[in-house]
């Protein structure tokens, strides 16, 4: 009895110990019924300085950097918030390969990627909770815009007729002076001043990636305001006629746009040039095991299709009486003009080098065994085709880029949201 009585008093005495400790712990924002802890915050501030260092972009003044690193907390605890309730969430074996990702492009190891991390003061179990975060937060962007953005037809051939000429690509850096969507005269007038400010900064010498960091209200604003290159058909007219007129290291005045007051900077150009696509007429049969057909079964009779084919067999008759393609059977197996890196990798493997007339080798895709024919080949000038589809996409993406903005706006707006941050 005894002995039971101590353990359960060792037990409160340790979680009460526990309880203490988290309470110790600063709050430096409340953000609805969730908080920002000052280790979090402490943490981003920290990684934020060692990025711009490596930009080697001047550290803004203390006081507008830590704002800015907790308002971009505030947003991500904003966005993972709304996610929680949807449901958007993901699972380890995706938060592994991305991990996996991460280290493929730095070319690391996974344990160089921890040793790496270790040197910037992050262990791996704190880089893989903000991986996690990062991803959710754009599966749930992605779901938003999905719902909030529409592309018109008439949208796609406006933009196609208005930009036929725009041939260049932008490496570009912005500042963002923020507006909601039903911004007031007052509202309007007060951004247009804080908007002029910024340009005072930048003609007093600061540099445009110091005075992004410290005053944009756009999400790139602690990478230096740096957008990266940006085919000119993305941009919004106003901005794409303004930036045409640029030289390299030069900036726009702000430019009204449905997000708020943007002043670009232009850092590169580049142009930005279409290519022919080659293109194979194709034909195949497929083979699906199942649970009657083992997949040596399906294997061996695909073989014996093959060695009819080289005996003489008509293509389509076989394809007709034998594939497992209901798409193509009909049409004696008949895929069409494809273009080969649109195809499965063993299927473009297999089709690569065959001339006309030439029958490859069977292979597997998950679709089962096939064995396919190159009728013809081409050069096509997809120009029509991918000018729709890069409309539709410069569309969606502008579009998606306001509206993100807007969004946030939104929820900052709806949210409760109680600053604690000293000047420290």
């Amino acid at each position: 009895m005894m002995r039971t009585l101590l353990a359960t008093l060792l037990l409160v005495f340790v979680q009460t110990a526990q309880a203490e400790e988290v309470l110790l712990e600063r709050i430096v924002a409340l953000v609805n019924d969730d908080v920002v802890l000052s280790s979090e915050f402490e943490a981003e501030l920290a990684s934020v300085r060692q990025n711009l260092e490596q930009r080697n972009v001047d550290m803004p003044p203390a006081s507008e950097l830590r704002q800015q690193v907790l308002d971009r907390l505030i947003v991500q605890t904003l966005q993972l918030n709304v996610a929680e309730r949807r449901g958007v969430r993901i699972d380890s074996a995706t938060l592994d390969a991305a991990v996996r990702r991460v280290a493929d492009r730095n070319r690391l190891s996974l344990t160089q990627l921890r040793d790496a991390l270790s040197e910037r003061g992050m262990d791996m179990a704190a880089f893989r909770d903000q991986l996690r975060r990062d991803i959710v937060t754009q599966r749930l962007r992605r779901q938003v815009m999905n719902q909030r953005v529409d592309v018109t037809e008439q949208e796609i051939q406006q933009f196609i007729e208005r930009n036929r000429s725009l041939d260049r690509d932008y490496r570009l850096s912005q500042i963002l002076v923020s507006l909601p969507e039903a911004a007031s005269a007052d509202a309007i007038e007060a951004a247009r001043n804080e908007a002029q400010t910024v340009i005072e900064r930048l003609e007093d010498g600061e540099s445009f990636a110091r005075v992004a960091t410290a005053a944009s209200d756009a999400r790139n604003a602690l990478e230096g305001g740096d957008l990266g290159w940006v085919p000119a058909s993305q941009l919004p007219t106003a901005a794409a006629d303004a930036i045409r007129e640029l030289e390299p290291g030069e900036r726009t005045a702000p430019l009204r746009t449905p997000a708020g007051f943007q002043i670009y900077r232009l850092e590169e150009t580049r142009g930005s040039g279409q290519e022919m696509v080659e293109q194979a007429r194709l034909r195949h049969i497929l083979i699906q095991p199942n649970e009657v057909v083992s997949n040596e079964d399906a294997r061996l009779r695909l073989q014996s299709l093959r060695s009819r084919l080289q005996g003489g067999g008509d293509f389509a008759d076989l394809a007709r009486a034998n594939s497992d393609d209901p798409t193509s059977a009909g049409d004696g197996g008949e895929l069409g003009w494809v273009d080969p890196g649109s195809l499965p990798d063993a299927f473009r493997t297999a089709v690569t080098r065959l001339e006309p007339g030439e029958i490859s080798e069977i292979f597997r895709t998950r679709g089962g065994w096939h064995i396919a024919e190159v009728l013809e080949r081409r050069e096509r000038d997809t120009s029509e085709t991918i000018a729709r589809e890069e409309a539709e996409q410069a569309i969606r993406q502008r579009k998606s880029e306001e509206e993100t903005e807007l969004w946030l706006r939104e929820l900052r707006e709806e949210a409760y949201i109680e600053k604690r941050l000293g000047n420290g």
